[in-house]
């Protein structure tokens, strides 16, 4: 009896452990971390917006954290979240990106919980295309550019500025596009249209001296920052050229995030001497006519371009972050003028939209996203580690 009643306890009790294993897992895999609070401070709804929230700070209040041991779930549903820990540029981690949607003044609560993080489709892309003289091509789920590379020079072909893909598909489509070599015609997913020449295109910028564009060579160097899954980042380097008797050079660190139209652009020049540099953030005017926005107190410069035969309108804007000195135009540009400090960051963003993308199909529509992103941009999403 005495063997038996042994027995029967081992047997109870291994059962109990292998009831509470599960359990106990469950508890362990949930084990919060840090808990992350996110207030809209605006009237605004924002929807799929990217947001940032400073490694540093997580750290400094979580030491202990292990950048491959978390996960960010929603503190409510504890769905688990798409995120990214985002470099730009910097040694280590600067920022942890996630994506969510807010009410106007809406809150949201996140948690970084104990677990490996699922496998993400990435939303956004960019990379240097040798097979293409030196393109630099980037794109996310609503819009793709392009810039042109030192091998284009010597063809007769030879552009300059920011090029735009335009879009009616969310999936990526660079790779395929360049691999088709047919990317000019829409096969149902969008095409590359718009046309850029020797000009800054869709929201470059260069130094304007005498009432000109002084244009560098295409660019040099090219380094990628993050790619993806919610942010890509890059830079690009241009070789010193001679911009009224001062040898300049730049170096453009460029970002776009999932789910925005805008590209985040922090062009940093560097010359000799005190006295800053002109520049501008151009769009290209086309010969027909179009409809304009421009807003110099804000920094925002709109342009809804005029139909381009059976392919469409595309819409353009920039919105200038550094102090703008005035906006105007000529038979070319459409300007945002600004004045580039040595080795002081000229920070603006430049966007696109395409009517036969679903979303945006008239100017009024795009100009209020132009508003609409400033706006919000101005009123950043408050971020509280805990």
């Amino acid at each position: 009896m005495k063997n038996s009643f042994f027995g029967t306890g081992r047997r109870k009790a291994g059962l109990l452990l292998l009831l509470a294993l599960p359990f106990a897992g469950a508890l362990a895999q949930d084990h919060t971390l840090a808990t992350i609070t996110l207030k809209n401070p605006s009237d605004r709804e924002r929807v799929n917006e990217v947001v940032e929230i400073s490694w540093k700070e997580i750290v400094l209040k979580h030491p202990a954290i292990d950048t491959a041991g978390f996960k960010v779930v929603d503190a409510a549903t504890r769905q688990e979240l798409p995120c990214q820990l985002d470099h730009s540029g910097g040694n280590g981690i600067q920022n942890l990106l996630v994506q969510l949607s807010f009410k106007p003044g809406g809150e949201r609560n996140l948690d970084l919980v104990a677990g490996h993080r699922a496998p993400v489709v990435s939303k956004v892309y960019g990379r240097y295309v040798p097979e293409r003289y030196d393109d630099f091509a980037w794109e996310n789920d609503l819009v793709a550019h392009r810039m042109y590379g030192k091998a284009l020079e010597s063809r007769p072909d030879n552009a300059f500025g920011t090029d735009v893909w335009v879009k009616k598909t969310s999936k990526l489509v660079i790779n395929d596009w360049y691999k088709r070599g047919d990317y000019h015609t829409d096969h149902g997913d969008g095409m590359d249209y718009y046309s850029v020449g020797f000009t800054l295109g869709a929201g470059d910028i260069a130094p304007y001296v005498n009432d000109s564009v002084i244009f560098s060579k295409n660019y040099h160097f090219w380094k990628v920052l993050d790619n993806g899954p919610l942010r890509v980042s890059f830079q690009l380097g241009y070789d010193a050229w001679d911009v009224a008797g001062r040898q300049v050079k730049v170096i453009k660190t460029i970002s776009l995030d999932a789910g925005s139209r805008m590209n985040r652009v922090a062009a940093v020049y560097s010359f000799k001497g005190a006295e800053p540099l002109p520049v501008v953030i151009g769009v290209v005017k086309r010969k027909e006519a179009g409809t304009v926005l421009m807003g110099e107190q804000q920094g925002l410069l709109g342009y809804w371009e005029p139909p381009h035969a059976e392919d469409g309108i595309t819409g353009v804007g920039t919105i200038a972050v550094s102090p703008v000195s005035g906006m105007d135009m000529d038979r070319v540009h459409l300007m945002t003028h600004v004045m580039a400090q040595n080795n002081v960051p000229v920070v603006y963003y430049h966007g696109s939209a395409w009517s036969k993308g679903g979303s945006i199909t008239n100017d009024r529509q795009w100009f209020d996203y132009l508003q609409d992103f400033n706006a919000r941009m101005k009123q950043p999403v408050i971020v509280q580690v805990r």
